[in-house]
């Protein structure tokens, strides 16, 4: 397929279309940012040159956000790199930087609300010989779909004593006769059905695509009752309405089936999330597919990229309707801005996951065996170096061409 302008498009039915030469933009990002982004640069080009030679590359274009952005524009997200990104369907970045208590709120939050990217995906599997806490790190192998434009990641609140705080403690005593401290900062959790039923929709579709067993809703339903309990009510309602042929409940599976999910189904159940902390440690091979509100998957999928060794090998992607995102999942790390010697692991593999999303599968699956030999080969960066015996420390740039020398 060819294009002269390498633009991705995107049909009615939800399908992309791509080019040979697709031009996709690239955040380098700030801190690590740029150290790993050449990293993974250097990874992906090589996989999709072995995987089809010369029929096949992607066009890399440089958009801006971040430090470097700030610097050159006056503005940390440039309206042009929201449009570049809209017009180009896919991009890429590496971490970038968020102030904490004060200053502008996150650009990663911001880049995910502007171009409705509304599914975070983050698969967490284990990578052969990779360190890590857990004592049986290969039963873990979930994927998370963290809900991305609402709950508390929307940013609305106030400052304790500001007029609006102050109108709303007065509001809730009017209307429900509950005090809230006069010295109380005010935050506000929307969670909507639309929202609701577009995330588990999508994870119900990726359930069924790849053959898992399940999929978890994860919520916190028995204390905040009219948004996280109303998120698993509308997890349940669309799995019904819209997947009654390929999906069960687990009242259903242990009435009917005896507990053995029929070849083809698809359990949809729900934890409460406190426990759910518990499931991952004590029973993860009994976990495919989570679904859960924003702040439940924020701290879900860090705590389940620490089981299989840390967020240096943790891929993401954010993915909307005809838009796609991925990206390192740690940050920026300033401290060793330049000095070529972080894990690009997670940059790495977000990679991997644009190419499996641009349906070039067969360069996806050379990137992660890459990587995986390279681990193999105890050619690794200072972090798991140290945590791996006879491991040899190599830079950031040095592992990106032992992956390379791999594929």
């Amino acid at each position: 397929m060819t294009d002269p302008k390498g633009l991705i498009t995107y049909t009615e039915e939800g399908k992309l279309l791509v080019p040979d030469f697709p031009v996709i933009p690239f955040i380098e990002g700030d801190g690590t940012g740029p150290d790993i982004w050449r990293a993974a640069r250097l990874v992906i080009d090589g996989a999709v040159s072995q995987a089809y030679g010369s029929t096949r590359a992607v066009r890399w274009l440089e958009i801006l956000a971040g430090e470097k952005a700030f610097e050159q524009t006056g503005n940390w997200l440039p309206d042009e790199t929201l449009e570049l990104v809209r017009t180009h369907r896919v991009a890429i970045k590496g971490p970038l930087t968020t102030p904490v208590g004060k200053g502008f709120r996150s650009i990663n939050v911001a880049l995910r609300q502007e171009l409705d990217l509304y599914a975070c995906i983050r698969p967490v599997k284990y990578i052969r010989g990779i360190p890590g806490p857990m004592l049986r790190p290969d039963d873990v192998d979930m994927v998370v779909f963290r809900e991305n434009t609402e709950d508390v990641y929307m940013g609305i609140e106030w400052e304790a004593g500001s007029d609006t705080a102050r109108k709303i403690i007065d509001l809730v005593r009017e209307d429900t006769g509950r005090e809230i401290r006069a010295d109380s900062g005010i935050g506000l959790k929307p969670i909507s059905r639309t929202g609701t039923r577009r995330l588990v929709r999508m994870a119900i579709e990726y359930a069924i695509e790849h053959g898992r067993e399940s999929v978890t809703l994860v919520h916190k339903g028995n204390i905040m009752k009219f948004t996280e309990g109303a998120f698993r009510n509308w997890g349940y309602e669309v799995a019904q309405e819209e997947f009654g042929e390929h999906t069960l409940t687990e009242e259903q599976l242990y009435e009917n089936h005896a507990g053995t999910v029929p070849e083809g189904k698809v359990v949809i159940r729900d934890r409460i999330a406190d426990a759910m902390f518990q499931q991952i440690l004590l029973r993860p091979e009994e976990y495919d597919v989570l679904a859960m509100p924003n702040l439940n998957g924020d701290y879900m999928s860090d705590a389940l990229a620490a089981m299989v060794g840390g967020l240096g090998m943790a891929p993401g992607a954010n993915i909307g309707d005809g838009y796609a995102l991925f990206e390192a999942t740690h940050g920026t790390a300033p401290k060793y801005a330049g000095q070529d010697k972080v894990n690009p692991g997670s940059l790495i593999l977000s990679g991997a996951m644009m190419l499996d999303h641009l349906d070039w599968k067969e360069a996806a699956d050379r990137v992660r065996q890459g990587l995986l030999k390279a681990v193999e080969k105890k050619r690794v960066t200072y972090d798991l170096a140290r945590q791996m015996e006879g491991a040899t420390e190599v830079k950031c740039s040095e592992f990106a061409e032992t992956v390379v020398n791999s594929l």
